[in-house]
């Protein structure tokens, strides 16, 4: 990426904001609904900005509204064409997600999938170091990375120490790879319009944006640690890295994992610890007290007493880098 268009931008007065992403009248809807009853749980002091594809029905927009959020229309991106074979088919829709980089009102932004929920306010991430990309390491062990050589020989960035990389076979291991369901950046004209820019010349790969995200801010990506973005498949492919009671922030896109979809009947899903984050993610939807009140906030314990989260600390022991992949909210 050009150095010049990603620059170390300093602190000005605009705010922070949260952006999620929503296409289609589907019911990714409640996803949404969701996260910003989650975000209002944990006591956090800054909005959500649901950006729209023009096929979001009027009702989802109202429905949105009606819960505190700013919906906020954008134009769809078009990948390249070719004949790539996303992951899943709903991933090309993602790549109008570069579109937030315009959203130059606000000073910092903390993007997460309608998929995601927030159990503990993570506000004091818009306080990490600017002119970097912020977001967790992935993991390559789900069917979905089966195209990779990753995934062919077993390598994961969560646990390289369980497979070495064969660098006499295949060269240097590949870079650090995030999950793109989460992250910190800053939006930026300049750098939005090399994102689109750099797109017309990418190749499309399986991953779609997400991909494309992790080539764009290779040179300025800095990972922040798991409890920022549980990819649900972490349970089960690598449980000595989770701390689960620990975890501020749930990813729900492991295969038949949404609260709102889930039967508890595709592989993994009869999980004792699977059930109980549908469960919680589920006391937050239902939970009436927490619906938008104009400026009524709800506090929250932490807050009550104080505490603030020692980013600092947790930073010093994300450790190494891994690739995984995360459906977005489309």
């Amino acid at each position: 990426m050009d150095t010049k268009i990603v620059k170390k931008l300093s602190p000005n007065s605009k705010s922070n904001v949260y952006v999620t992403f929503l296409a289609g009248d589907g019911d990714y809807v409640k996803g949404v609904v969701g996260l910003a009853k989650g975000l209002r749980k944990v006591g956090s002091a800054y909005p959500l900005v649901v950006a729209v594809l023009d096929d979001v029905p009027e009702s989802h927009r109202r429905l949105l509204e009606s819960q505190g959020c700013i919906v906020r229309e954008i134009e769809p991106v078009h990948p390249p064409e070719n004949q790539t074979q996303f992951a899943m088919a709903y991933y090309v829709i993602n790549y109008s997600k570069l579109r937030i980089w315009k959203f130059v009102e606000y000073e910092r932004m903390i993007y997460l999938d309608a998929d995601i929920q927030v159990y503990e306010n993570i506000d004091h991430l818009f306080d990490l170091p600017h002119g970097y990309f912020y977001a967790v390491k992935d993991c390559f062990c789900e069917k979905t990375w089966s195209h990779t050589p990753q995934y062919k020989i077993g390598y994961c960035q969560q646990c390289p120490e369980r497979v070495s990389w064969p660098a006499d076979k295949l060269g240097p291991p590949p870079p650090l790879y995030f999950n793109a369901g989460m992250f910190v950046s800053e939006p930026d004209t300049a750098i939005a319009d090399s994102l689109l820019a750099a797109l017309k010349v990418a190749p499309t790969t399986p991953f779609a944006e997400q991909d494309f995200l992790n080539m764009f801010f290779k040179d300025i990506y800095k990972p922040i640690p798991l409890v920022y973005n549980l990819v649900l498949a972490m349970l089960w492919r690598h449980p000595e890295n989770v701390e689960l009671d620990k975890v501020k922030v749930v990813h729900y896109c492991a295969a038949g994992s949404k609260p709102w979809r889930f039967t508890g009947k595709e592989p993994n899903m009869d999980r004792e610890d699977i059930k109980m984050l549908v469960s919680k993610w589920w006391d937050i939807y239902n939970d009436d007290s927490l619906d938008y009140k104009g400026d009524v906030t709800v506090a929250t314990e932490a807050e009550a007493n104080g505490v603030k989260p020692p980013l600092k600390a947790a930073l010093s022991k994300a450790g190494v880098v891994h690739y995984i992949k995360a459906p977005s909210a489309a």
